[in-house]
């Protein structure tokens, strides 16, 4: 895998990052009164997130192919687990480690066959 493709890939996994942080605004704004400032800022957070990844994203389709953008597009899962974990002091049970699990071996999978293509 050459330099660039890994910063690529590694710039895309920034940008999910991101992504998922909307949830945690989202989840902050659920408990709050509908329309008070804190339910207003909390979604200004989530525009402002989803605009900057959307930019980003644009940006890392240009370089990578849609299917393999996509197929990494399923680590958020493992962000959320990790944001709930952090932020919302839920539990981490066996059963999303196994998911998470499941996500970051089925990416590699994808990843290394999608390789395999692009150098034939």
């Amino acid at each position: 895998m050459d330099k660039s493709r890994l910063k690529t890939l590694f710039l895309l996994h920034i940008m999910l990052m991101i992504y998922s942080m909307s949830g945690i605004c989202s989840k902050l704004a659920s408990g709050e009164a509908f329309l008070s400032f804190r339910f207003c800022f909390y979604y200004a957070i989530i525009i402002l997130l989803l605009g900057f990844y959307a930019i980003g994203w644009q940006q890392i389709i240009k370089r990578l192919p849609l299917t393999t953008a996509f197929a990494n597009k399923a680590v958020t899962v493992i962000w959320g687990i990790i944001w709930g974990a952090v932020f919302f002091h839920e539990k981490v049970t066996v059963g999303k480690v196994i998911g998470a699990i499941l996500v970051i071996v089925g990416v590699i999978i994808y990843a290394n066959a999608d390789g395999k293509v692009e150098d034939e």
